[in-house]
C-alpha cells in the first residue's frame, strides 16, 4: 500500500515538471472583449494546499471546505457566511451536499457527515485519501478513495453498504477524478482507459469498457488514466483519458459509440452539440458530440496550466494558473472575455448557476460569485 501511494505522488511530481516545459507561459493578449466579466462577490474560505477543492450547492446556498478543516455555509445571495465550523482533520477534497447531508473527504481517508445546520451526522473511513467530493443519490453516499476504490455508503447511518475494488498498475495520475451517478447508476472512469457502470443500490458491475489502451515502451509512456467525471446524457456516457483518447459508449450496455485519440489531465464539459477539454499544453479543443469530429482548437493560453473547463450558455469559462478566468465563444472558440481574481490558480471547474452565472474556487482559498453579460 504505502509502496503505491509514493509511486503515485512521483508520478503527479513527474507530469507537473514535464507541463513546465522550459518554456513560460503564454503572454495574455489584448483583445476586445464581446462579454463582460463581473463579481457578484468574493469570500474568504482557506488556502487548499496541495488538493483541488470546489464548492457544492444546495438549495441556493454554497457549502465550500478548506485543506486545514474549515466548512463553512454561504448565503448563495450575497457571499455572507451562515455557519462555520472546524471540523478539526485535514480535508482533502471537494464538499458534496444534498438531500440535507453536506459530506467532505479527509487526507486520513474518513468522510464526514454534516447536516446543513451544521451539525455532525457521522463519520466513516475508507481505504485511502478521498481526493474528490462525495456523491448522494438514492440513500447512498458514493466516495472514491486516493487508491481507486469506491464505496457505497448508507446515507442515514455512513455504514458501508458495498465496495468495488479495481486493479491498479504500478503508476497512476494523482488527480481528483469524481464520478457520475445518473438515473440508479454509478459511472466512473479508472487508470488503464477502463470506464465502468455500477449499480448504486449495491455496487453490481452493470459493464465495463475500455476508453482507451495503453501505449509505449516505459511505466510513464504507458500512464492512461481517465481523468474527470464521465460526461452522461442522451443515453451516452463519454469519458477522456490522459494519453488516451475520448470513448462514448451506450449508457445502458457499454457498446462503443466513438472514440478519437486525445489527452486531458482534467475531464471532459459537454453540451448538446459538442464536447469541450483542454490538454497537458492548455490547448482547448471543441469536437462534435456525436461524431468526435474536430470543430476548432484554440492555443491563445499555451502554457498557462489551465484548469477544468465549464459550459455557461453559449460560452465555455475555464481558469489558469495566475487566477484568470477566461470565456471562449463556444461556435468557433473566440476568446471573449477575461477577469482577474486573487492570483491563486483555478483548477476545479467553474460551477454554474442560472443565467449567466457561476461560481469557482482559487487554491488561495477565495470563493468568487461572478456573473458575464
Amino acid at each position: 500500500m504505502h509502496r503505491a501511494r509514493g509511486l503515485v505522488l512521483s508520478f503527479a511530481i513527474l507530469v507537473g515538471a514535464c507541463a513546465e516545459n522550459t518554456m513560460p507561459p503564454a503572454e495574455l493578449t489584448t483583445f476586445k472583449p464581446a462579454v463582460k466579466l463581473s463579481v457578484a462577490w468574493k469570500t474568504r474560505i482557506g488556502d487548499s494546499g496541495p488538493y483541488e477543492f470546489s464548492p457544492a450547492v444546495w438549495e441556493g446556498d454554497f457549502f465550500a471546505a478548506d485543506a486545514d478543516g474549515e466548512l463553512v455555509r454561504i448565503d448563495g445571495a450575497n457571499g455572507r457566511i451562515k455557519w462555520r465550523i472546524d471540523t478539526k482533520v485535514a480535508l482533502s477534497g471537494g464538499v458534496g451536499a444534498r438531500d440535507g447531508l453536506v459530506l467532505v473527504g479527509t487526507t486520513q481517508g474518513e468522510v464526514l457527515a454534516y447536516g446543513t445546520d451544521g451539525k455532525s451526522r457521522w463519520r466513516t473511513r475508507v481505504s485511502s485519501e478521498v481526493l474528490s467530493p462525495p456523491k448522494l443519490a438514492d440513500g447512498i453516499v458514493v466516495v472514491r478513495s486516493g487508491d481507486g476504490r469506491i464505496v457505497g455508503l448508507d446515507a442515514a447511518t455512513g455504514a458501508t453498504s458495498w465496495e468495488y475494488l479495481p486493479s491498479m498498475p504500478p503508476l497512476i495520475l494523482r488527480v481528483a477524478t469524481g464520478v457520475t451517478l445518473h438515473d440508479g447508476v454509478v459511472y466512473a472512469g479508472f487508470p488503464v482507459g477502463r470506464m465502468v457502470a455500477l449499480r448504486i443500490a449495491n455496487g453490481t458491475l452493470l459493464w465495463e469498457a475500455a476508453v482507451a489502451q495503453p501505449r509505449g515502451e516505459t511505466e510513464l509512456e504507458r500512464v492512461t488514466d481517465v481523468v474527470g467525471a464521465p460526461v452522461v446524457e442522451a443515453g451516452q456516457a463519454c469519458a477522456i483519458a490522459y494519453q488516451g483518447r475520448i470513448g462514448c459508449f451506450d449508457a445502458a450496455r457499454g457498446s462503443l459509440t466513438w472514440a478519437r485519440n486525445a489527452s486531458s489531465v482534467s475531464g471532459l464539459a459537454g453540451d448538446d452539440a459538442a464536447f469541450y477539454y483542454v490538454d497537458e499544453a492548455a490547448t482547448v479543443f471543441a469536437v462534435d458530440r456525436t461524431s468526435g469530429a474536430s470543430l476548432w482548437k484554440q492555443d491563445v493560453l499555451a502554457r498557462r496550466k489551465l484548469g477544468a473547463p465549464a459550459r455557461l450558455g453559449r460560452h465555455l469559462v475555464v481558469g489558469d494558473l495566475e487566477g484568470y478566468v477566461h470565456v471562449f465563444d463556444r461556435d468557433d472558440g473566440r476568446l471573449v472575455g477575461r477577469s482577474s481574481t486573487d492570483g491563486g490558480p483555478i483548477t476545479a471547474a467553474p460551477i454554474p448557476i442560472g443565467e449567466g452565472n457561476f461560481v469557482l474556487q482559487t487554491r488561495e482559498g477565495n470563493l468568487y460569485a461572478m456573473t458575464l453579460r
